[in-house]
């Protein structure tokens, strides 16, 4: 007992005589030499030998204008080599002047210490190099500030209950990387919500297929119109013509895929009944089919409108298709770190415990030791205060435990009512993952190849292309081929009048004096006018209609162009200029988008390079902590130490394996970046995409499940 205390009070005089030391040294420092300096007046020179200052300045311009001093211009004195020496002095240190340095005189009624501009003469106090702009010392009467809490002591009461909100730590689920990475992608909804991009984009598509889709129309009415007469020969007895009609359309018309062409075929068919005395076939059916067709012959002939539709919806079908490759490479990603994230907090939580148990050791130790005479009781108290600290440790690294797991379900679950959240989620992969040895050239090679980002920038340059081909074609001439050719048919029944021709009928006495008087002088009479006949295949009703239509007896076709000639055309060939700038746009970002694509690989190669020297130089600096906490203990159980240095040594070795778990997880987290940053994170994670009944799923490969072969993979799939 008393031999440790000797050597105790040994090493507190000894430390107290270095202090001692240093700062007598301090104290005993040679003096700067303080040189006032220049007046600020200006110097004489060759053009001005006064000293003056000019009086002309500047002439005003659009950067200086009229009635501003130009900049630069001041009444400073200049800097000159003495003044530059001067400043560059150290100034004296604080305490007694020595004898030999000059004292000035302080001027009746001037401050001694306050901050007050120096008659002109006086020296000028330099201040310390690099404190010229540090205002005057605080003032002795400091503000008052209210009193909050004053005293307060937080009142012993026990830890709380170990354990944590929501999680039933009883209940463990073991996980491993592949299997977290599996729920993510069959779970995470930002993947959900990629694949129901890529569902869009296909639906788009389809949409815009079905310009091409033939429509049928068709339209049927009842009609009755009632016409005034205004003639007699209108063939209205009361002064009007009444007729009505059914009357059915139907219309098939469309696009051709090819050349740009559309056709249109009508029918109609109708039932009229009229009362014109003029009609003969009442009721009758008149039917007609025409069959129209336009072909352009200029502009819309190679690519027109609808062609960019789809060809712009198969591109945008491609482009979503790798931003769902890219969502599922940031989510794989994620997932990983969030995995090596939760390793180490699990890890952080068994060093923090076990450092409890030591400590609790430790105290167990001292105690003894005061009970038997050897140790001081304020050991004890100081034991008392690292276990103190290492609880605390334990609840904040049971906190980063649940955080770092919610951020992993988070990723995995498949909703907020999954049985996971109520589980402990326990990491099975081992931590120590071997760095991929690739080098720079072929890493940035494999991902100027594999990265998603370059796709899609080329998928953008390809719907460039098709509007550039659109609004090229757009700004030709439009010149358009006709032709059309139609059939009509005719049937009806003849009506009761149709033997009574009122041309014949108003003639008809006239015809019969002059038959009378031709006979009394012997001459022969008139011929009687011809009956009204109609042909056979006209006679009949609906049914016969058709068949003359189906016989086309009668026919008509007509033949023409159609040309359309803009004067200028401003407006495609300025969206033509405006897609070709668009074009040159893409082009520089695709160049830029690969720099940057490099400068991400070399980041995270680097990164790679630098966990894995932290790694090296992190399992060395605890293997250290661990020799020097076992020999301060054997030190002081020989009672050549004290307590202060064993909790010490105890708090290194904690905080060293912390570090050093910290090192591997930075490490397996590089290798997860490098693996984005590569692009091919799929591969290296064995996961394909492909697409079956119209949707896109993600699917990974059984072909080996052990995680320590993701790192050492990427080697080979760069390959």
């Amino acid at each position: 007992m008393v031999g440790r205390f000797r050597q105790s009070t040994l090493s507190l005089l000894l430390t107290a005589a270095l202090v001692s030391a240093s700062f007598a040294r301090q104290q005993g420092a040679p003096p700067g030499t303080a040189v006032a300096p220049p007046s600020s007046g200006t110097a004489p020179s060759a053009n001005n030998p006064t000293g003056q200052q000019p009086s002309s300045l500047a002439a005003p311009s659009a950067n200086t204008p009229a009635g501003q001093a130009p900049v630069g211009l001041s009444n400073a004195a200049p800097s000159l080599p003495s003044t530059q020496l001067q400043r560059s002095v150290q100034p004296a240190p604080q305490g007694p002047t020595p004898s030999t340095a000059p004292t000035p005189q302080t001027p009746q009624g001037a401050p001694s210490g306050g901050s007050g501009t120096p008659p002109s003469g006086a020296p000028q106090e330099l201040r310390p190099p690099g404190r010229e702009s540090v205002p005057a010392p605080a003032p002795e009467q400091l503000p008052s500030v209210p009193e909050i809490a004053p005293g307060y002591r937080a009142p012993l009461r026990p830890l709380p209950e170990w354990g944590r909100v929501g999680v039933d730590v009883s209940k463990q689920r073991p996980i491993s990387l592949r299997e977290a990475i599996a729920l993510a992608l069959a779970n995470n909804k930002d993947i959900e919500v990629a694949r129901q991009n890529v569902r869009l984009a296909e639906f788009d598509l389809e949409a815009a297929r079905g310009a091409y889709d033939p429509r049928i129309g068709s339209t049927s009415y009842y009609e009755r119109v009632e016409t005034p007469v205004a003639s007699f020969l209108s063939g209205g007895a009361n002064g009007a013509v009444t007729q009505t009609d059914f009357t059915g359309t139907l219309r098939f018309e469309g696009l051709t895929p090819k050349l740009g062409g559309g056709y249109r075929i009508d029918f109609s068919s109708i039932r009229l009944t009229t009362d014109n005395q003029f009609v003969a076939l009442n009721p009758q059916y008149p039917t007609a089919l025409t069959f129209n067709y336009t072909q352009p012959v200029w502009r819309g002939l190679r690519f027109d409108q609808y062609r960019r539709q789809i060809e712009i919806a198969k591109k945008n079908l491609s482009l979503t298709d790798a931003q769902f490759r890219q969502r599922a490479i940031e989510t794989i990603t994620a997932v990983q770190r969030a995995y090596w994230d939760l390793v180490f907090a699990l890890r952080n939580l068994q060093i923090q415990r076990d450092a409890v148990r030591d400590a609790r050791q430790q105290l167990e130790h001292n105690k003894r030791l005061v009970a038997e005479g050897l140790l001081a009781p304020i050991d004890v108290v100081a034991a008392e205060a690292q276990v103190s600290g290492f609880e605390q440790s334990v609840y904040t690294a049971l906190d980063d435990v649940n955080r770092a797991e919610n951020a992993l379900k988070l990723l995995i679950a498949e909703d907020s009512l999954s049985p996971i959240w109520s589980v402990a989620l326990v990491p099975t992969d081992a931590v120590d993952l071997d760095p991929p040895r690739i080098g720079l050239e072929e890493a940035i090679r494999t991902a100027l190849n594999e990265r998603p980002e370059l796709k899609q920038s080329d998928v953008a340059q390809e719907i460039n292309e098709v509007d550039r081909r659109f609004y090229r074609e757009q700004t030709k001439p439009q010149v358009d081929l006709i032709a059309s050719y139609g059939v009509t048919g005719l049937a009806g029944d003849l009506s009761p009048t149709a033997s009574f021709n009122p041309f014949t009928a108003a003639s008809a006495q006239l015809r019969e004096r002059v038959n009378l008087l031709s006979r009394l002088n012997g001459l022969p009479p008139l011929p009687q006018p011809p009956a009204q006949t109609f042909p056979p295949l006209l006679i009949g009703g609906y049914g016969q209609s058709l068949t003359n239509l189906a016989a086309n007896r009668f026919n008509n076709f007509r033949v023409g162009v159609t040309i359309n000639l803009p004067l200028r055309n401003r407006t495609a060939e300025a969206q033509l200029g405006r897609a070709l700038v668009e074009g040159e746009r893409l082009r520089t970002q695709r160049k830029q988008l690969e720099e940057v694509i490099a400068v991400d690989v070399r980041n995270a190669l680097q990164a790679v390079r630098t966990a894995e020297s932290r790694l090296r130089a992190a399992a060395t600096a605890r293997a250290a902590s661990e020799q020097q906490y076992e020999s301060e203990r054997r030190k002081f159980d020989a009672g050549q130490s004290t307590i202060f240095f064993v909790l010490e040594r105890q708090t290194a070795l904690a905080t060293a394996r912390g570090n050093e778990l910290r090192a591997q997880v930075e490490l397996n987290k590089a290798i997860a970046e490098l693996q984005r940053a590569t692009g091919n994170a799929l591969a290296v994670n064995r996961i394909s995409v492909r697409k079956t009944t119209g949707v896109i799923e993600l699917s990974l490969d059984d072909a080996g499940s052990g995680s320590n072969q993701v790192g050492s993979a990427l080697h080979s799939a760069a390959r």
